[in-house]
């Protein structure tokens, strides 16, 4: 069976999805929780608004659990070091699989700045959900689908839902 074209250079789904479980094993036998990222994000934004406005962030309700006393610096922090992990992982797979390619993607009915402040704009309001939610989608979906949370089962169930009904109406702008 022929390859299609769209799937080159991609690992096998079946194969990545066994070494994401494994990778999400060690998570919880190494770290004694599973994974995330928006942990990681949050502290981000710690250390760029404290840099900005240290007395605001240090009394502010969430960002000031970063900077109590004694604390360590919000980047020393295994999350920190997974989406790191992540994005260079990520690197690594592109230049190898010869994938690498910068550009904006976006279909032909929409230019690079309509992409571009669309991205922008729905990055804002997934970061914003994620913290109302106190956590992200991957925990979520991984962590605690992993543990048969039934809260994380539903969800992950509705995501999908909502991706699968939301792509009828948005596929001609791919197409």
């Amino acid at each position: 069976m022929k390859e299609p074209d769209y799937a080159k250079g991609f690992w096998n789904p079946y194969v990545a999805g066994i070494a994401l479980g494994l990778v999400l094993l060690a998570t919880f036998y190494l770290m004694g929780t599973g994974l995330g990222a928006s942990g990681a994000i949050a502290r981000t934004a710690a250390v760029i608004a404290h840099n900005a406005a240290p007395q605001a962030v240090e009394n502010h309700a969430y960002f000031k659990e970063f900077y109590k006393p004694g604390a360590k610096n919000p980047f020393v922090n295994w999350m920190v070091v997974e989406v790191v992990g992540v994005f260079i992982g990520g690197l690594v797979a592109v230049i190898t699989a010869r994938r690498f390619r910068p550009g904006v993607g976006r279909g032909p009915h929409a230019g690079v700045f309509l992409r571009l402040a669309l991205a922008f704009l729905g990055g804002i309001v997934g970061g914003i959900g994620t913290r109302f939610a106190m956590g992200c989608t991957s925990g979520q979906a991984l962590s605690g689908g992993a543990t048969m949370a039934l809260g994380s089962w539903v969800f992950m169930m509705i995501v999908f839902a909502t991706a699968f009904t939301a792509a009828y109406f948005v596929r001609r702008e791919w197409s």
